[in-house]
C-alpha cells in the first residue's frame, strides 16, 4: 500500500541529489575557516601567502591532513607548514567556536602541497625548451 518508487525508477529530473558523504563537507567547511584565519586572524606573516589547497579527513572525524600550497623557495615554504604546524593548538581553538556542528575539532596535521611548485617548474621547462627552439629556428634561417 502506498509505497514510494524507489529513486532509481523516477526520471533524472525527480531525483534528488546526492548529498557529498559527511566527511567531505566537514573537510570543505574546515578547508575555507583555515584559510579565513590564515588570511584575517593569523599574526606569523609566513603564512600570508600560503593557501589551503585540500583537507582530508578520516572517517571517524578525528584526524585531518591539511595541505598548503605556498609561494617561495623550498625553505620559506617548509618555514610556512612548520609555522602552521605550530599554530595547530590556536587553529583548532578558533574552528571550535566557529564550527558549532562537530562535536570535537580533528587533530590537524600539516603538509606541504608541491603541485603548484612542480607545475611552475614544468612551466618553466616548457618555456625554455619553447625559447630554444625558437633560437635554433632563428639561426638556420
Amino acid at each position: 500500500m502506498g509505497q514510494r518508487p524507489r529513486s532509481s525508477h523516477l526520471p533524472e529530473s525527480l531525483r534528488q541529489p546526492q548529498r557529498a558523504p559527511r566527511s567531505e563537507r566537514v573537510a570543505e567547511q574546515l578547508r575555507e575557516e583555515i584559510s579565513s584565519l590564515m588570511m584575517r586572524d593569523m599574526k606569523d606573516p609566513r603564512v600570508r601567502l600560503a593557501s589551503v589547497s585540500e583537507v582530508r579527513l578520516t572517517a571517524d572525524l578525528r584526524q585531518a591532513r591539511v595541505r598548503i600550497s605556498a609561494l617561495g623557495d623550498d625553505g620559506e615554504r617548509r618555514a610556512v607548514v612548520a609555522a602552521m604546524q605550530h599554530a595547530e593548538g590556536y587553529l583548532r581553538a578558533q574552528l571550535g567556536d566557529r564550527l558549532e556542528n562537530l562535536r570535537s575539532i580533528p587533530r590537524l596535521t600539516f603538509e606541504l602541497d608541491e603541485s603548484i611548485a612542480y607545475s611552475v617548474r614544468i612551466s618553466s621547462m616548457l618555456r625554455e625548451l619553447n625559447a630554444n627552439e625558437h633560437t635554433q629556428e632563428q639561426e638556420t634561417e
